[in-house]
């Protein structure tokens, strides 16, 4: 069994997606003869809690833990709800207050490559004798917060380790870059060292075909996609009982809010008074006032439950329960090769999925190519209609199913194989 060190921030008890990727890989990775060794944050700042993943971390692995200063903490005694907020990514992008401006400005421009740099200096200094104690040359890094690259690059340089960097989501051409009001110089800083990193790593992971081109253009060289995935059964594809539920699972951060979608039910709304009758939006996890002034516009506050954040076990039965699932994502160009990590347990739920997002949005099109659902633009509102005006017709017949067989590549313990395969040839 050969050792493999991997630096994330993100581990249990942090809820999110962020954490289930890295979990759910240490989890199967011994299976193909690598044993992950852990390096996480020891006091971090978790804006979401999800207690139950811990349950999820694979008995008897090794895991060390770091301390270091965080300013997200002293952030906090200036707002702390606003600072979870900010920390969680939802971020106004219509007038935002000037505290809220300030935070940004601060943060962006200060805080290169992000709010984690503080890190960096701990993790060099205890680094090395890990490394050297566990008998461990291949290293993996895993971003957002990409600080973490710049732990694998100096490993790398210093140490002469073998270095895989995974990018969760892309660097410099994250959707929300703009709102943190970079300058000139912080701007050209991101851009260095995001080629740096590209440039230096052994191995280079995404988890879109459009961010692995994207950093093809930046370096010149080969970047591997592994997606997201999920783990479990998948669902039966049968019509749940109860009303006719649309339901968005995790955060619908600000720049989320497809007025098309509302549009077209409000028009349902009023065309169809069973649909009236039977409709519910349900909503599970944070939501943003944009959100909520929409919904309440468009008079479907009235049909709308909240739920707040939730457990993924929580979150997987919703899934499921719900007769149409609902993917969002910001209209923008920079967001088309965001594929969120709940695609595929939608998927696997099987249950419809209505994706609304950017015109080329890469989730929609693997939604579409697994035949577990359709994507439309956020200029689409009569094409958004027409689908949800088709399967509530199904759902009054009883008849709203949906053939999961397309998620099946996307299971956990198939991508960590094809992890483990590029691990091994580091």
């Amino acid at each position: 069994m050969s050792k493999v060190l991997i630096l994330t921030y993100y581990w249990p008890p942090a809820g999110g997606p962020g954490v289930q990727r890295w979990l759910y890989f240490s989890r199967y990775l011994p299976d193909f003869g690598l044993e992950p060794v852990l390096y996480v944050p020891e006091t971090p700042h978790y804006p979401l809690k999800d207690p139950g993943l811990q349950q999820l971390v694979p008995e008897g692995i090794k895991v060390y833990k770091s301390r270091f200063w965080e300013p997200y903490k002293l952030a906090s005694l200036f707002g702390r709800k606003r600072t979870k907020r900010i920390s969680s990514g939802i971020i106004r992008r219509e007038n935002p207050g000037l505290l809220e401006r300030f935070f940004l400005w601060i943060r962006g421009n200060f805080f290169i490559p992000d709010a984690r740099k503080f890190w960096i200096k701990k993790a060099l200094t205890e680094l090395p004798d890990i490394l050297e104690k566990e008998g461990i040359t291949k290293v993996i890094t895993t971003g957002p917060p990409h600080s973490l690259h710049l732990i694998g690059l100096a490993l790398k340089q210093r140490h002469g380790v073998s270095w895989m960097a995974d990018f969760r989501d892309p660097w410099t051409e994250i959707g929300y870059h703009d709102a943190l009001r970079l300058g000139a110089r912080a701007r050209r800083r991101h851009e260095q060292l995001e080629k740096e990193v590209l440039d230096a790593a052994d191995s280079v992971i995404a988890t879109s075909r459009i961010t692995t081109e994207s950093f093809r253009k930046i370096s010149g060289r080969s970047v591997s996609v592994i997606t997201n995935g999920f783990d479990g059964s998948i669902g039966d594809g049968k019509q749940p009982e109860g009303p006719f539920v649309l339901a968005h699972i995790g955060s619908l951060l600000s720049g989320r809010n497809p007025e098309s979608l509302w549009r077209a039910i409000a028009v349902l709304r009023e065309e169809d008074p069973e649909f009236r009758k039977h409709f519910r939006l349900e909503l599970t996890g944070l939501i943003s006032s944009e959100i909520e002034t929409a919904l309440r516009t468009f008079g479907i506050w009235e049909h709308t439950t909240l739920k707040g954040y939730v457990s993924h076990e929580e979150a997987i039965k919703a899934q499921r329960a719900a007769q149409v699932l609902l993917l969002v994502e910001i209209d923008s160009p920079e967001t088309r090769g965001i594929v969120p990590g709940k695609l595929f347990e939608y998927m696997a739920a099987a249950r419809p999925v209505l994706a609304v997002g950017p015109e080329g949005w890469e989730a929609a099109q693997r939604l579409e190519e697994a035949g577990c659902g359709q994507g439309f633009s956020y200029e689409e509102q009569e094409a958004i209609a027409t689908k949800l005006r088709e399967w509530f017709a199904l759902y009054r017949k009883g008849a709203l199913e949906q053939d999961a067989g397309g998620s099946l590549p996307y299971r956990r313990r198939a991508l960590t194989e094809q992890l483990a395969t590029i691990i091994w040839e580091l």
